[in-house]
């Protein structure tokens, strides 16, 4: 469960601590890249939670995801449709869903165990 969450703060620390410049005509490729890293960040986490990570799939999913997603924005762009929203959809829904799992799978632990009897 740590690389997940260690590569999110460091991350957000990286990001917070360099100041770049990202010109406007590549915001919406950046920002679909940061939606696909944060679910897949998420779903190590649930993968984690539910006791069956494996790093070399959240690392290959990482940048698969991340590269795919801004792959579909820049081929939107080309075709002058609006494509990255399909992407949008799909990462979103899954990154909602992985919270939701996460969310679920802490109060399920934080509840004490009840015995049939």
């Amino acid at each position: 469960m740590w690389i997940p969450v260690i590569g999110l703060v460091l991350g957000v620390l990286l990001g917070f601590s360099f100041n770049l410049y990202i010109p406007l005509q590549y915001s919406s490729y950046l920002s679909i890249a940061i939606l696909a890293a944060l679910d897949t960040v998420f779903g190590g986490i649930r993968a984690s939670l539910e006791k069956h990570f494996d790093s070399s799939v959240f690392i290959s999913g990482f940048f698969f995801n991340t590269l795919l997603a801004a792959l579909l924005a820049f081929i939107g762009v080309q075709l002058g449709v609006d494509l990255y929203l399909a992407a949008v959809f799909a990462f979103g829904v899954r990154l909602f869903n992985n919270l939701a799992s996460i969310r679920r799978l802490i109060v399920n632990r934080s509840r004490p165990h009840e015995k049939n009897s």
